[in-house]
């Protein structure tokens, strides 16, 4: 199996991935990536939060294409191909999470406000990187369209 790029922060398989979060037990703000310490919400301030599986789906709340290699350590692909980054606001949370666009859909299939599923791909490893290919979460339109 490959290795997750981020331990802690997805699981799940191609068919139901899910993002892993947090929850406070006292306010109910949702937090990502998870919190280990405090709630962040402002007027809340307690330790006492839980882990919970996150949305798998959200409308697409804002959205750009990246059309130049990102800077290191960040890894892409070569050749460079653009691709689009999506900011999809979960469904049940309501909390905006960003990610890259699956491969093969670009900016100019989004449309604000449509539907978005998480998704899972492979990234390239790093120079000198054992591991090889890492798995990380995407975003994809509802539906598995692009």
């Amino acid at each position: 199996m490959t290795a997750p790029v981020l331990e802690g922060w997805f699981a799940g398989d191609e068919a139901a991935p899910h993002l892993i979060g947090t929850r406070c037990t006292n306010c109910g703000t949702f937090h990502f990536p998870p919190q280990t310490v405090f709630c962040r919400n402002p007027g809340c301030g307690s330790d006492e939060l839980e882990e919970v599986p996150l949305s798998r789906s959200g409308k697409l709340w804002s959205f750009t294409n990246a059309c130049y290699p990102p800077p290191p350590p960040y890894v892409c692909e070569e050749p460079f191909e653009p691709y689009a980054i999506a900011a999809v606001e979960l469904a049940k949370e309501g909390m905006v999470v960003l990610g890259q666009v699956v491969s093969g859909t670009g900016a100019e299939a989004l449309r604000i406000g449509m539907e978005m599923e998480l998704a899972l791909e492979t990234i390239p490893a790093q120079s000198g990187e054992q591991h090889g290919e890492r798995l990380t979460w995407k975003w994809r339109p509802a539906g598995g369209a692009e």
